[in-house]
C-alpha cells in the first residue's frame, strides 16, 4: 500500500482528487450499471443484439449500422454525446476476448441512468463517445480469435481483406477519433515483470514507427495509460503490466496511432479466482470510464511522460499449478522437478461454455516461474495412479463409493461399463475409462495430462487429478471435471 501511496502522491492534484472521490463512487456503485444479461465470456452476436436493439429506441444515443461481418451480422455503432472531442472505443476485434465487450454495455448503462448528473452533463458536453462493442460477431459465436476467413483482423489493417477490418478503418476516418481505445483479452498466463503477481491488466501505447517515436497523439495515450495504472493499482495492487511496444506494421493500433487517434491498449488478463472475469470487467469499466472523465477534463495533461516507462512489462511466467521439488523415480534413480500445469479449456460444441483438459506445460527448474495456486512438495514423491478393479454399471454405484479413500489409496481411473455412453461429462475427482480401455501411458513428460499422487512415507496426502489439486487432508475437494477415455 505504501508504494500506492506514493504513486497517487506523485499525479497531479487533479488526478488524485478525482481517484479520492469520483473514481471510488464509480467503483462502490458499479453492481447498479452491470448489464446482467452478460455474465459469461462466451458472449455472442445474438446476446447483444436485443440490447443495441433496446439503444436504438433511447434517444439518448444515436445506432448505427458501418458494416456487415463475413457471416452476415451487423457491426453497430453506439454514439452519445455532443461534444467536439471524438473518443472511439472498440472491443473484441478477436472473437474470444469479450471481457471490455462485457464493461462497454455497463458504461452504456452507466450513461443512460440518472445518476453522476453533473458529471455525465459535462462529459458528454465536451466529448462524443463511440462504442463498437463487438468487431467479430462470427468470431465470438465460435469463440475464436480470428474471423470465418481464417484472418487475424489486427493484422489487416495495411491490406484491408476482412470487411471487419475495413468497416473499422472507415469508422475511424469518418469520425476523426481524437483518441482511441482498443480492447482486448490476454493470456491469463501473463504476470507483472519478476513478481507472482498476474498481469490482470496490461497497456500499451502503440508506436506509430519502428523509432518508437513520440509525439503528442502517442504522448498522450501514455499520459492516460498512466491515470488507469493509477487506478488499477487502488484496486488490484501490482497487477499491471506493459507490452512491448515493437512497432507492428500490419496491426491497427500502431496505424490508429500513425492516422493520429491517440491509441491506447488494454488487455485484460488474470485475476485469481475469476474464472468468468468478471472482476476484471469491474476493473475495465472503472479505469475506461474514469479516463474518459480525464480526457473531457483534461486532466491527464499534466501527466508526466516517463511515469509511463515506470510501469512494470508484462512477463509470460505464470501457471495454473506449480508444485515445487517433488521427486520422481526414473529408472531407479530420484530426480527432483518442479512442474507447471496449465487447466486448459476445451470448448463445448455449441461454443456456450467448456470443460478442462490439463496439461504439463513445463517441468525442471521453474525457480523464475510462479503459480496462481503452489506447492511446495519437497520430501514427496510422485506416485503413478492405479485403476479400480472393478466395474461400475451406474451412477448410483459411483455415487456409494467413497471416492477420498480411493484417492488415498492410489486410485486415480474408474472402470465404467455400458453407461459410460450416456456420460456427457464426468464431474467426479477420477478419470472414467470404458471397461475394456487403458489408461494413457504415464510419462511425466509436457504435454502430458497431470495425473498422479505425492506421497511421503508410505502415506498419499496429495491427488493431481486433470491437472487439479487435491489435498486429501481437506474436508473439500473438489474439481471441475475429470476425463473420460472411451
Amino acid at each position: 500500500m505504501k508504494n500506492l501511496f506514493l504513486l497517487l502522491f506523485i499525479l497531479p492534484i487533479l488526478v488524485v482528487s478525482q481517484s479520492d472521490n469520483t473514481i471510488s463512487k464509480l467503483y462502490d456503485t458499479y453492481d447498479n450499471y452491470k448489464e446482467i444479461t452478460l455474465d459469461k465470456r462466451r458472449i455472442k452476436h445474438a446476446d447483444i443484439s436485443p440490447l443495441i436493439d433496446e439503444l436504438e429506441l433511447n434517444s439518448k444515443f444515436k445506432v448505427t449500422k458501418v458494416g456487415t461481418s463475413i457471416g452476415g451480422k451487423e457491426l453497430s455503432l453506439i454514439s452519445i454525446g455532443s461534444g467536439a472531442i471524438n473518443v472511439f472505443l472498440w472491443s473484441q476485434m478477436h472473437g474470444d476476448e469479450p471481457t471490455a465487450t462485457q464493461a462497454l454495455f455497463d458504461i452504456i448503462n452507466f450513461l443512460d441512468s440518472d445518476d453522476f448528473k453533473k458529471e455525465n452533463k459535462n462529459l458528454l458536453s465536451k466529448l462524443t463517445l463511440h462504442f463498437l462493442p463487438m468487431l467479430n460477431p462470427d468470431g465470438a459465436d465460435l469463440y475464436q480469435r480470428r474471423n470465418l476467413l481464417g484472418v487475424d483482423i489486427n493484422r489487416d489493417a495495411l491490406r484491408l481483406q476482412s470487411p471487419e477490418a475495413k468497416t473499422l478503418k472507415r469508422v475511424r476516418d469518418s469520425l476523426k477519433a481524437d483518441f482511441g481505445f482498443n480492447l482486448h483479452d490476454q493470456s491469463t498466463y501473463y504476470n507483472a515483470e519478476r513478481t507472482d503477481k498476474p498481469a490482470t491488466i496490461s497497456y500499451l501505447a502503440p508506436a506509430y514507427n519502428y523509432e518508437k517515436d513520440i509525439n503528442e497523439v502517442r504522448g498522450n495515450a501514455m499520459k492516460i495509460i498512466v491515470f488507469m495504472n493509477a487506478i488499477i493499482q487502488k484496486y488490484a495492487p501490482g497487477q499491471v503490466g506493459r507490452y512491448n511496444d515493437d512497432f507492428e506494421p500490419r496491426a491497427f493500433g500502431d496505424n490508429i496511432q500513425k492516422w493520429g487517434t491517440s491509441t491506447i491498449l488494454i488487455e485484460s488478463g488474470g485475476y485469481a479466482g475469476d474464472t468468468e472475469k468478471q472482476e476484471i470487467r469491474k476493473l475495465n469499466y472503472v479505469s475506461i470510464l474514469s479516463a474518459i472523465y480525464s480526457i473531457a477534463n483534461s486532466s491527464f495533461k499534466t501527466i508526466a511522460l516517463d511515469e509511463y516507462e515506470k510501469i512494470s512489462q508484462n512477463d509470460r511466467k505464470l501457471f495454473d499449478l506449480k508444485i515445487k521439488g517433488a521427486t520422481y523415480v526414473l529408472e531407479g534413480k530420484e530426480y527432483l522437478l518442479d512442474l507447471g500445469i496449465n487447466q486448459l479449456e476445451v470448448d463445448t460444441k455449441d461454443h456456450s461454455s467448456f470443460w478442462y483438459s490439463s496439461r504439463i506445460l513445463d517441468q525442471g527448474d521453474l525457480s523464475t516461474y510462479y503459480g496462481y495456486e503452489n506447492l511446495d512438495a519437497t520430501g514427496y514423491t510422485i506416485v503413478l495412479p492405479k485403476v479400480y478393479p472393478d466395474v461400475l454399471n451406474s451412477t448410483k454405484a459411483i455415487a456409494a463409493l467413497d471416492l477420498k479413500d480411493l484417492l488415498r489409496s492410489g486410485f486415480g481411473y474408474l472402470k465404467v461399463g455400458a453407461i459410460l455412453n450416456a456420460i456427457v461429462s464426468n464431474p467426479y475427482p477420477l478419470h472414467f475409462i470404458s471397461e475394456n480401455g487403458t489408461t494413457p501411458i504415464f510419462n511425466l513428460v509436457p504435454g502430458q495430462n497431470p495425473t498422479f499422487f505425492l506421497e511421503k512415507n508410505g502415506v498419499i496426502s496429495y491427488a493431481v487429478i486433470n491437472g487439479f489439486l487435491i489435498n486429501l487432508n481437506s474436508v473439500e475437494m473438489n474439481i471441475p471435471n475429470a476425463m473420460i477415455y472411451r
